[in-house]
């Protein structure tokens, strides 16, 4: 019952952790597309707008790789963790 007890309450820890990390991420990746917008030329800024750029650039990260990086908040702690069992039992 303890190992159950520990596992939920380890879940809700890393889910927490996770989600604080992605909001990081996202602002992150938000402020530098802003940042990249800004330091274009009026050539290419007359074409697209700041919010089109913005949001064009957060559809990009939503598929890509980086996102699926923040995954790893679960895996490596439950590897971790079920190393560190297997080696004390």
């Amino acid at each position: 019952m303890q190992f159950v007890r520990f596992a939920v309450v380890g879940f809700v820890l890393l889910t927490v952790i996770y989600v604080l990390i992605s909001i990081y991420s996202r602002s992150v990746r938000r402020e530098r597309l802003e940042d990249d917008w800004a330091e274009l030329d009026e050539e290419a800024r007359a074409g697209i707008s700041r919010d089109d750029f913005v949001e064009a650039g957060m559809a990009a990260y939503q598929s890509g790789f980086r996102r699926k990086l923040i995954l790893l908040v679960y895996v490596i702690p439950t590897i971790a963790v079920a190393t560190l069992i297997y080696v004390i039992n």
